[in-house]
């Protein structure tokens, strides 16, 4: 009996002690606001994702601050990164979006991208990346074949170690195509642009990101995904990387290479700000999840949800730090510095 009273009292006290901590981040979060920051100009992917998640997830913050979205372009997205553990406030009220391409670039080009993606604390991923190469379609390039025998190509670029700049140097190396690539557009939709202005010849880009007219009137052609999982309304006989490659030294090499597609719309916090806060942020990550005024919202933008928890993505990071040498080594030829 004397042990029931224990245990009783002990989950009184724990109650009490986790209401403590909710009422003490409801105090600290109400008449805040959190900050939303994405890497890279606005009318792109991850602004997308970050105006959807930033609509959504102040609800299910305990004392249901304001959200405000701010584009910090630079470095493809390096630099939002950067302001994280370097001047943003390291109390909650900033969380940042990026292009995960950066993770395999801390690997293959640590000098360039000087982060390690263990610092910081992963608040969640709204979905996969599905990738996909294309050429527009007034090059008439119909097929992987007449792709890999033009003589030169030129895709864009926002940066090196970005997810389209591994994308493209996957397609030199791995693949044979004679591509030019083009640096220095500040986002994604400043490279459609440069598509429909004959700038570009094609790009790397991310399924949900393709604007419903080129898919819609076959404006282009789609020679090869980078995922195994199809994206919405995607035919099945678009070519995957992966069947293409008999070496499972390369595949392997290639499986590295495409992980910061897996991680494909992510935000962290820096590792600095305070665990019940962290946790917080996590527990209203995956309510907004569930949401179904932010699921009706995806779906009307049609972008994916395919979500991943803060604690998986913290293992998943440590899973692919943990990549054996060899193998970073040759990831490190392709995408390297």
């Amino acid at each position: 009996m004397k042990l029931i009273f224990m245990l009783l009292g002990f989950g009184l006290m724990l109650c009490a002690s986790l209401e403590a901590v909710a009422q003490d981040v409801a105090s600290f979060y109400r008449g805040k606001t959190v900050r939303v920051v994405v890497g890279f100009s606005s009318g792109g992917g991850y602004d997308q994702y970050g105006r959807l998640f930033a609509r959504h997830v102040g609800k299910h913050i305990p004392g249901q601050p304001a959200l405000l979205v701010q584009n910090m372009p630079g470095a493809a997205s390096l630099k939002a990164l950067q302001f994280l553990d370097s001047g943003a406030p390291t109390d909650g009220t900033v969380l940042v979006t990026f292009n995960p391409g950066l993770i395999t670039g801390s690997l293959t080009s640590p000098t360039r991208n000087p982060i390690d993606f263990r610092q910081f604390a992963w608040i969640g991923n709204i979905a996969e990346d599905i990738r996909v190469c294309f050429t527009w379609g007034p090059r008439n390039i119909k097929t992987m074949d007449a792709f890999l025998a033009k003589d030169r190509l030129s895709f864009g670029n926002t940066g090196v170690g970005t997810s389209a700049y591994i994308d493209d140097r996957i397609l030199q190396v791995l693949f044979g195509v004679k591509l030019r690539m083009v640096q220095g557009y500040p986002g994604s939709a400043d490279k459609k642009l440069a598509i429909e202005n004959g700038e570009l010849d094609g790009d790397c880009g991310s399924w949900t990101s393709m604007p419903e007219d080129w898919l819609r009137d076959k404006k282009i052609d789609i020679h090869l995904r980078f995922s195994k999982n199809l994206g919405p309304g995607m035919s099945p006989d678009i070519l995957w990387a992966f069947d293409l490659l008999k070496d499972p030294e390369k595949k392997e090499t290639l499986r590295l290479l495409l992980s910061g597609a897996e991680i494909g719309r992510p935000f962290l916090a820096s590792r600095q700000v305070p665990a019940h806060l962290i946790a917080a942020l996590q527990n209203a990550f995956d309510n907004t999840m569930k949401d179904r005024e932010f699921l009706a919202d995806a779906d009307k933008q049609k972008l994916i949800v395919g979500p991943d928890t803060g604690a998986y993505l913290e293992k998943r990071i440590a899973e692919i730090y943990a990549t054996p040498p060899r193998i970073i080594a040759a990831a490190r030829e392709i995408a390297g510095e």
